[in-house]
């Protein structure tokens, strides 16, 4: 588990969720709001407003954040340490079946499998050359969250603080793919990201507390 990173930050960023190829399929404010089947995606470059785009990052928060992606993270990172294979590959056969995240699955995908071939260097890594078998053999999907989860876990890295930097590059990634249609300064770019973080803390303290235990590290 003590393997050196073969990431650059760039690279590390972009799995954190800040990659274009997620950025490009978001949800209409008001259609992710109403959650499930019903959301209709669309490029966030048609949030035409503060008020639109503040109204659809707290309904990604709410609707897909909190209750999918962090807890994803959270739950490959445990399987990873307690080296479960099959409850890793139930994850992401789980995350297939979710109807809120049906129009995110491809740009996720491509994304964390992307990442998945950058750990194949790490031959002595038997849970993730099994995983990435796996993903080659159809058997399980390579979705972002999860090989995020994973990488946390094979390098070591604290649960809590990769929640946490996920959850920022997120919504930075959000605000600034949208910047330039609402016209938003700098600062007030700045002062929502704040604000949303500032708001989920509560949100990862509950996801780190359910998925604690057995020696991991989430601090």
């Amino acid at each position: 588990m003590n393997a050196q990173p073969q990431f650059t930050p760039e690279e590390i960023r972009e799995l954190r969720g800040g990659g274009d190829a997620l950025f490009a399929q978001l949800g209409r404010p008001d259609a992710l709001a109403a959650g499930g089947e019903t959301a209709v995606l669309v490029n966030v470059t048609r949030i035409d407003s503060v008020p639109a785009l503040r109204l659809f990052l707290r309904a990604y928060v709410t609707e897909v954040l909190l209750p999918l992606e962090l807890p994803a993270i959270a739950r490959a990172f445990s399987q990873v340490q307690r080296n479960e294979l099959r409850e890793l590959l139930e994850t992401t056969r789980e995350l297939g079946r979710e109807p809120r995240l049906r129009e995110f699955a491809r740009a996720s995908q491509r994304v964390g499998g992307s990442h998945l071939e950058r750990l194949r260097p790490l031959a002595d890594q038997r849970l993730v050359r099994r995983f990435r078998d796996a993903v080659a053999a159809g058997q399980a999907s390579p979705w972002h969250t999860v090989v995020f989860g994973l990488t946390l876990a094979i390098y070591s890295l604290p649960l809590r603080q990769g929640l946490v930097h996920y959850a920022r590059q997120m919504l930075g990634g959000f605000i600034a793919a949208a910047a330039t249609t609402v016209l938003m300064t700098k600062s007030a770019a700045d002062a929502l990201l704040e604000e949303l973080c500032g708001d989920l803390a509560a949100g990862v303290e509950a996801v780190v507390t359910a998925h604690a235990g057995g020696g991991l590290r989430v601090v």
